[in-house]
């Protein structure tokens, strides 16, 4: 006889699993609590549709944090794996000069979505749609819409993180949890803009200039991309990728200290050796000159040093390569791409399951895990739902 399998929850993840377990073994029913599934998978895709990243595999697992949490599951589907998969159900992809995986270009977001969700019908998966999940009665049997009560051998929640609440993803379920005794983190803007207070003279005449090829480093960690200067402070992928370290100043109530690496591709010592040989007198020709500088790094340079600094070829090149900026906070949860904080990975074993409640388990970004923008995330998801799908179908 068949097992019954609860999916809570009709993102990536979630989807991922139920396309991939044996229907053979399970009867797999999905709830949805709106009217269609992946409402957070189609906005994603209005900003250019990151599938998955084509870095090695071994690079692409050091984009997640906590590193470990995920690897065995990218192993097993890789980016790859993804490809390919999406390639069977009619969607073939193609590898952009960024390295970010798209759909072929022509193919919409919808696209992807209608091929994906024809799958789980063409599995025999059950969709219900309109099904809030509010809690579990005193037998632990799921409650949906406070009224219905439904029995099942294996629930998995797949309740998304806090941000975008328009599409469904509201957090609410971590008072839930956190009563049922499960240890939950509050959720926390991830791939957000974080504000500096900006000069005036400089924000007013340089707010929506972009810095690109830059790197930026908090708390020894270092990300090279590029970023918009905004009225708010700075977003774009450089700073996406420093959330954690970020956001660990941040709650401890610091103002968390970057610095921008103006110039990565030169040393220290050979940016100082230019300015001192330099046949320009005047530094700011020097900089756009022999250093290539755009002009809104010229003039951030001039807004964050002094003029001693600035005429002291020394001083001025360890500023180019480390220019400090203050964070003083993070973007609001729902202004954010995603979100950490969620369910504690000290609750859950290495199939994602819960030690609380056997047979329960957590799936994608409610789980307290880290991945930076251009298709990470969404590999991630993919990759714990197709993993979970893996270990219940050769579970006895």
């Amino acid at each position: 006889m068949k097992k019954s399998i609860a999916i809570i929850g009709g993102g990536p993840a979630g989807m991922a699993l139920a396309a991939f377990l044996d229907n053979q073994k399970y009867q797999v029913t999905l709830y949805e609590k709106n009217k269609a599934l992946g409402r957070k998978f189609l906005v994603a895709g209005k900003g250019g549709f990151n599938l998955t990243h084509s870095l090695p595999m071994a690079k692409l697992k050091q984009k997640y944090a906590p590193v470990h949490f995920l690897s065995e599951s990218l192993d097993l589907f890789t980016n790859e794996s993804l490809r390919k998969w999406l390639l069977s159900l009619g969607i073939p992809t193609f590898i952009g000069s960024s390295g970010r995986v798209f759909p072929e270009k022509g193919i919409k977001p919808i696209e992807v979505l209608r091929a994906i969700v024809n799958e789980l019908e063409r599995k025999k998966v059950t969709i219900e749609y309109q099904k809030e999940w509010t809690g579990w009665d005193q037998k632990g049997n799921l409650v949906f819409n406070h009224e219905e009560v439904v029995q099942s051998d294996v629930q998995v929640f797949a309740l998304g993180g806090g941000s975008w609440k328009i599409t469904g993803s509201d957090g609410k379920w971590l008072e839930i949890f956190a009563k049922r005794g499960i240890k939950t983190l509050p959720f926390l803007a991830a791939n957000c803009a974080f504000s500096v207070t900006w000069p005036f003279d400089f924000i007013n005449k340089w707010e929506g200039g972009p810095l690109k090829n830059i790197g930026i480093s908090c708390n020894n960690h270092y990300i090279k991309g590029e970023v918009v200067v905004t009225n708010f402070g700075l977003e774009g992928n450089a700073i996406y990728g420093l959330t954690r370290q970020i956001q660990g100043y941040l709650q401890k109530e610091e103002p968390a200290p970057i610095f921008l690496d103006l110039k990565p591709v030169f040393t220290n010592e050979k940016i100082e050796n230019l300015l001192l040989n330099s046949k320009n007198t005047a530094p700011t020709h020097l900089l756009k000159q022999d250093l290539k500088l755009t002009k809104i790094k010229i003039q951030l340079l001039k807004a964050y040093t002094s003029r001693e600094e600035f005429l002291n070829p020394k001083l001025l090149s360890k500023k180019i390569k480390a220019l400090p900026i203050i964070i003083n906070k993070a973007a609001p949860v729902d202004e954010a791409i995603s979100t950490t904080g969620g369910v504690s990975l000290s609750e859950l074993d290495s199939h994602y399951q819960l030690y609380r409640i056997p047979g329960t388990f957590c799936l994608g970004e409610m789980v307290d895990w880290y991945a930076p923008t251009g298709g990470f995330l969404l590999q991630g998801c993919f990759s714990m739902g197709v993993g979970l799908a893996r270990y219940l179908n050769e579970s006895d």
